[in-house]
């Protein structure tokens, strides 16, 4: 669910914030930018792609620092460095964050994922191609046949998430809450994340039936189609933050996922001393599909957030082109 009181500073930011970079590209120089390459993939490549744009595109000088949320945070709100942050889970250090920008200390300049971070029970498009009747939770839990547990084929399995998460949580609780367990259904320990990972590609390799937990952007959603459930309930927020998502809730509801803003953020000092980067940062933004895909290639092909950046920019020219002027994509592509 969006924050609203992140999208309400969002929006008031200036319009001389969130002009098109072309409007700065003329003006003075880009000079040096600190970006922080957080240490997980969708983070690490829009860092990448941030310093091959800012560089060859406007001429900036760009270092990236090994960054994560948190520590990032911290040190952007508390030492002013680095400059960005490309990609910050809000529902982390909400609280914090709100603070921050209402003392002047850090600006959000763009939400860098359009559709939100997103949970929830997935299933493969497959199967609900072959049965469109399927459309939320309590859809798919009336076929447990369907979604054979690999342990007791006689039983439906839903997939949970590995112990210390939260969403193995999240995923016990909501099992409760549809009364999963009388519908057929065991919970699924999947061990580990690539476990997790691993029962995806097995029952899609095969073309079994399977229903678990997921989350977007990632590269297994961006190598095998899967379909999301709807909850058939909007998310409670209250009762997510007191019940769904605590360990001892004691009488879980069906409650969907909420979605999570992820915006790209800056120190305020940066926001007013760069306006060319903070033209181009305010533009800057892809769809979890994109970002699925380009993860997919970077996990089949082993290859470093550097070189998932070069792919994207060779690849998706109809999505970064719209973040930069003509003339400004004319020197990224012949960078390439």
């Amino acid at each position: 669910m969006k924050n609203s009181t992140l999208a309400s500073l969002f929006l008031a930011l200036p319009l001389s914030v969130l002009a098109a970079p072309a409007a700065f590209a003329a003006d003075g120089e880009c000079g040096k930018v600190t970006e922080a390459e957080m240490n997980w993939a969708s983070a690490g490549v829009a860092a990448w792609v941030d310093k091959i744009i800012l560089e060859n595109g406007y001429g900036c000088d760009v270092t990236l620092v090994t960054g994560d949320t948190m520590p990032t945070f911290t040190s952007m709100n508390e030492k002013g460095e680095p400059d960005i942050a490309p990609e910050l889970w809000v529902n982390a250090v909400k609280v914090a964050l709100d603070k921050a920008v209402s003392d002047d200390r850090m600006v959000i300049t763009a939400e860098i994922l359009k559709d939100g971070g997103v949970e929830g029970w997935w299933i493969p498009k497959y199967i609900q191609e072959a049965h469109p009747d399927i459309k939320t939770v309590d859809d798919a839990l009336k076929y447990p046949e369907l979604f054979p547990d690999p342990e007791d084929s006689s039983k439906g399995g839903i997939y949970n998430c590995p112990a210390g998460w939260n969403c193995q949580i999240s995923t016990s609780n909501l099992y409760r809450a549809y009364d999963a367990e009388n519908k057929g259904f065991n919970l699924v320990d999947t061990g580990s994340a690539a476990g997790l990972d691993g029962s995806i590609a097995n029952a899609y390799e095969r073309k079994k039936g399977w229903l678990g937990y997921y989350w977007a952007p990632t590269a297994i959603l961006g190598k095998y189609e899967m379909v999301k459930l709807d909850a058939g309930v909007p998310n409670d927020k209250a009762n997510w933050d007191e019940c769904t998502s605590q360990p001892d809730c004691p009488n879980p509801v069906p409650n969907a996922y909420p979605v999570s803003d992820v915006f790209t953020v800056v120190t305020k000092d940066f926001s007013e001393k760069n306006a060319i980067a903070m033209g181009y940062l305010s533009k800057r933004e892809w769809s979890n599909d994109t970002v699925g895909k380009f993860l997919a290639w970077q996990t089949d092909n082993q290859g470093t957030n550097e070189d998932t950046a070069y792919y994207f920019l060779e690849n998706y020219p109809d999505v970064w082109k719209a973040w930069v002027s003509p003339e400004v994509a004319k020197k990224v592509e012949d960078a390439l």
